[in-house]
């Protein structure tokens, strides 16, 4: 049974106090950063509170806690109360969605586990560790239960089951939990699809169960994303929300579950097909990482613990976001060294940093449907390799970076001529094709030597400071080895390691992830990635609400964000290239536009624009995210603010025409309410086309509180659809 490579996700600041085991009282109270974490520890964890801080609670008053929250003994499926752990068993009387599924054979199905001697380690700043151990001699089950609460309020949470029996334990799923109180009414997560990545969905939390099943073999278009479940206000400054994500790169699912007599939870773990984790005698499974975010005053409250913990963690990058220009939708597969030359000589001349060469390079790779897998420089189109383009592009102070997809290929390559036994497939058939590709079996040892391999020789041979790592198409029917077993958890597996291999390897090269654009989007993906593409769809209109939903998850500086050409690639809509660079500046700068074919003038608004990012990306990459909740559908605001209140950048858009005229004001949320704020329009985003200035939209501004900017805030520039501009606040000291 393959295992989850050693888990290297713990924050620096996680692990830089660490305090030897305990072993701590039944009742447990854990805080950090405005989160409490009550836990009763009197067999597996049951969470008796989740949310806001409580403050300091001795041992009695803990008891008390417990006492006054115990339901009157009626309504259960058993006698006395019933309240789920962690993991909910039915053993416990729990008949929601139970936590574990297996057998032997159909017997062994209803385990009760017994809890060990739990283990508390501290971790500083508040953050603590929990690892509590359970066995079931009648089961011969083995269980171990970690539970976290870090530095930055977030709660995670894994489990690993061990066989202890003598014969198959075959699994059929393991779910963890986390309850929500009943003020919780409201449910938001996300739909999508190609080019719609992140689609936002709001219903009712009632009774019953709302399940959101992934099967594509990869994060997927229609992941729930973040589960949250809030108070009937929810919005993005404003209501309770409590968000749920699973961190798996492969099948998943989340649900949201509330009975007659519990308030309601979330959940969610790895989804396995029949048959894909058979336990031999002493063998064990981990379960993915889930995490649980509180936000006490919306959404952004919530997001910002995400992003906080991300940043925390070691391997997050640190050094300021290169400008990246790919060469995709400039020039697609017509690879010519002069034509890219000229191409790397204008995106130099506006202020890239880094030169990315997209697919074609390769093998007799001229369109899509061939040569998917030789990962071998083509001779046809490159005679002399990659070697002159890259020392022209690094000549010119860029890095150079090349696009992969290693985990698929074409049937029409050398590869799969010479291995029809390396894909995914059941033993009597190939899976349908999609795009013209199947997916290699990773999980083969000799399919992922020949891919390291192969990798690992581009990588040695060219100076390549960055991957664009592809993943095309779902896995259907995705057997692995000769008896077609379930192959999507081995092949999840495997592309960790494959990253984790490479990386140890070339530790200087930064790897993007990208799935059909933003198909694989998890904080597990992203323990070995350095940013993910956010959707292959660069129509800014379409960004702006793909952008935002992103973050919600993960900072700006991971969010690949281009500015492509006057008319979108994807849709065929043409927008201003103010509207189209203010919205890429909210991610990790890039450019996806034949700049060859910009005039002169549009390369001067395009270096300007350039310049910006590189004067404020400090801010918008270490500074807090936060968005306007505006009651006109025609306006949006959202933006960063420093860390400490000091200075500030927001975008204020129009994407559809508004009913009001001239237009409202809008806030400038999330600056310091005391300090007073110099506000005016930032260029090169105070050009206002199409629209009429406010009477303060000068280069003086106004000053102001960050209380009134937020409460009252100013009014906003009459714009027409599909314009931006920008705003700058700084503190006046």
């Amino acid at each position: 049974m393959p295992q989850r490579p050693d888990d290297e996700t713990t924050p620096t600041s996680d692990r830089g106090d660490r305090q030897p085991p305990e072993r701590p009282d039944e009742l447990l109270h854990l805080r950090a950063a405005g989160v409490s974490l009550v836990l009763d520890l009197a067999g597996l964890p049951r969470v008796l509170h989740w949310g806001a801080d409580l403050g300091p609670l001795d041992g009695d008053a803990l008891a008390d806690l417990r006492l006054a929250g115990r339901p009157a003994l009626m309504g259960f499926p058993v006698d006395g109360g019933v309240v789920p752990g962690v993991l909910p068993l039915q053993a416990d009387g729990w008949l929601g969605t139970p936590g574990l599924t297996g057998s032997r054979a159909g017997r062994s199905w209803s385990p009760d586990f017994r809890a060990g001697v739990p283990q508390l380690t501290r971790t500083g700043d508040g953050g603590a560790v929990l690892v509590v151990p359970a066995t079931d001699p009648a089961t011969a089950l083995a269980l171990e239960l970690v539970l976290e609460l870090t530095p930055q309020g977030l709660v995670r949470q894994r489990a690993t089951l061990t066989n202890a029996g003598d014969d198959v334990y075959e699994l059929g799923g393991l779910l963890l939990t986390l309850p929500v109180p009943v003020r919780a009414t409201t449910l938001l997560d996300f739909g999508g699809h190609w080019a719609r990545e992140r689609s936002p969905i709001r219903t009712e939390f009632t009774h019953g169960t709302r399940l959101r099943e992934n099967r594509r073999g990869r994060t997927g278009f229609d992941t729930p994303y973040v589960l949250v479940a809030g108070t009937e206000d929810l919005a993005h400054r404003r209501g309770e929300a409590w968000g749920w994500h699973v961190a798996w790169s492969g099948n998943h699912r989340s649900l949201a579950e509330r009975t007659h007599y519990h308030p309601g939870l979330l959940g969610g773990g790895e989804l396995l097909a029949p048959g894909e984790v058979r336990l031999q005698p002493g063998a064990s499974y981990t379960s993915p990482w889930v995490y649980g975010a509180y936000g006490e005053q919306g959404l952004d409250s919530l997001a910002s613990r995400f992003h906080t913990w991300l940043r925390a963690r070691p391997q997050h990058p640190h050094s300021p976001r290169p400008v990246t220009l790919n060469t995709w939708e400039a020039v697609y597969f017509q690879h010519d060294l002069g034509r890219l030359v000229e191409l790397a000589d204008a995106a130099a001349a506006v202020g890239a940093e880094r030169f990315v060469l997209d697919d074609g390079w390769f093998g007799s790779r001229r369109d899509d449907r061939r040569g998917l897998g030789d990962w071998y420089v083509s001779d046809e189109v490159w005679p002399d390799g990659l070697h002159p383009l890259i020392e022209h592009v690094t000549g010119l102070g860029m890095q150079f970076g090349l696009w992969v997809e290693p985990e698929m290929v074409n049937p029409d390559s050398d590869l799969a001529r010479a291995h029809p036994d390396w894909m995914l497939r059941l033993p009597d058939r190939l899976p349908g094709a999609a795009r013209w590709q199947q997916v290699l079996d990773l999980a083969r040892p000799e399919v992922f030597d020949h891919i390291l391999e192969r990798l690992d020789a581009l990588l040695s041979e060219n100076d390549i400071a960055y991957l664009k790592w592809d993943h095309n198409r779902d896995l259907v029917d995705a057997g692995h080895g000769s008896d077609g077993v379930p192959g999507v958890h081995g092949q999840t597996l495997a592309v960790y390691r494959l990253l984790d291999a490479l990386r140890a390897r070339h530790p200087r090269v930064e790897i993007e992830s990208c799935s059909s654009g933003g198909a694989r989007v998890d904080l597990e993906i992203l323990q070995r990635t350095d940013r993910v593409w956010g959707s292959d769809c660069i129509d800014a209109l379409e960004r702006r609400a793909i952008q935002p939903w992103t973050n919600l998850l993960i900072p700006l500086e991971l969010i690949g964000a281009h500015i492509g050409s006057g008319t979108a690639h994807s849709t065929g809509r043409s927008a201003t290239l103010g509207f189209r660079a203010g919205t890429a500046l909210f991610g990790h700068l890039g450019i996806e536009w034949d700049l060859r074919e910009a005039d002169e003038a549009q390369r001067a608004e395009l270096a300007a624009w350039v310049a910006l990012y590189k004067e404020v990306r400090g801010l918008l990459h270490t500074g807090v995210s936060v968005h306007a909740d505006l009651p006109d559908p025609a306006f949006e605001v959202h933006g960063v603010v420093a860390q400490d209140g000091s200075d500030a950048l927001f975008a204020v858009a129009a994407v559809a025409s508004s009913a009001q005229m001239p237009a409202n004001a809008v806030p400038l949320p999330g600056l310091d309410p005391d300090a007073t704020y110099h506000v005016r329009p930032q260029a090169p985003g105070d050009v206002i086309t199409h629209g009429w200035k406010a009477p303060w939209w000068t280069p003086q501004g106004v000053r102001a509180t960050g209380c009134v900017l937020e409460q009252v805030g100013v009014r906003a520039p009459h714009l027409s659809p599909e314009r931006l501009v920008l705003v700058r606040a700084t503190r006046v000291d």
